[in-house]
């Protein structure tokens, strides 16, 4: 009978994720060391918390092994397909805003628009024989936003970081990655395609649609969520 609470378990998101429950009268606390990923919690009966990486939350999400969990909105539309069926946003937490862009080389003045892009794709891959490379993570995010817009010419590059750096070093001509400030696209001298925004991402605090729970699970569930709404 323990409703178990998912948060992410270092750094700036897991300091904000605390702030914000504690508003609420939910107090979350690490217990033993930074290396340790144990916590609990007060303020509130019967429910217990897990500590993991703001990636693992999807998962754990999905497979049912946590009842609420916060991550990204970014992650989990990226990490589960058909995630609608799998868990439903609670609440937006209003912090960890972050932007999925699309972004091209400052140097490319005749393309601002994705529709432009892919005439450029279509350029690209007659001179150069291969097709036009789009560096990113966000690799579900990235081939749906761009098969909507018609643009169909080109090929993803795998980058789990320093994305911005691809198209320097030359590995991609383009990329799509998150971005808050936009200084580092502004550094590498990329813009961000006028209508290039694929997701605007912030924590939110999600629900298991698949978790099981008994009926006093649900009845500590639904006092929790009355208190967090």
């Amino acid at each position: 009978m323990t409703v178990k609470l998912g948060v992410p378990s270092k750094g700036r998101l897991m300091e904000k994720t605390f702030e914000w429950f504690a508003k609420r009268g939910v107090h979350l606390s690490r217990t033993g060391s930074d290396r340790e990923y144990a916590g609990e919690v007060s303020g509130v009966d019967c429910v217990s918390l897990v500590l993991l990486s703001a990636g693992e939350m999807p998962r754990e999400l999905a497979a049912g092994r946590i009842h609420l969990g916060v991550t990204g909105t970014d992650l989990v539309h990226e990490k589960l397909p058909r995630w609608e069926q799998q868990v439903e946003p609670v609440a937006e937490m209003g912090f960890g805003h972050a932007d999925l862009i699309l972004a091209v080389p400052q140097g490319w003045v005749d393309v601002d628009l994705t529709e432009d892009l892919d005439a450029v794709a279509a350029v690209f891959r007659a001179r150069h024989g291969f097709r036009l490379r789009i560096a990113t993570k966000y690799h579900r995010l990235v081939r749906d936003f761009l098969r909507d817009a018609g643009v169909a010419d080109y090929a993803l590059v795998d980058s789990q970081g320093a994305t911005e750096g691809t198209v320097a070093n030359e590995t991609a001509e383009a990329i799509a990655d998150i971005t808050s400030s936009g200084e580092t696209l502004r550094a590498n001298h990329l813009k961000v395609l006028s209508d290039g925004l694929i997701l605007a991402s912030q924590a939110t605090l999600w629900r298991s649609r698949v978790a099981e729970v008994s009926d006093a699970d649900r009845q500590i569930l639904r006092g929790l969520l009355e208190r967090l709404r």
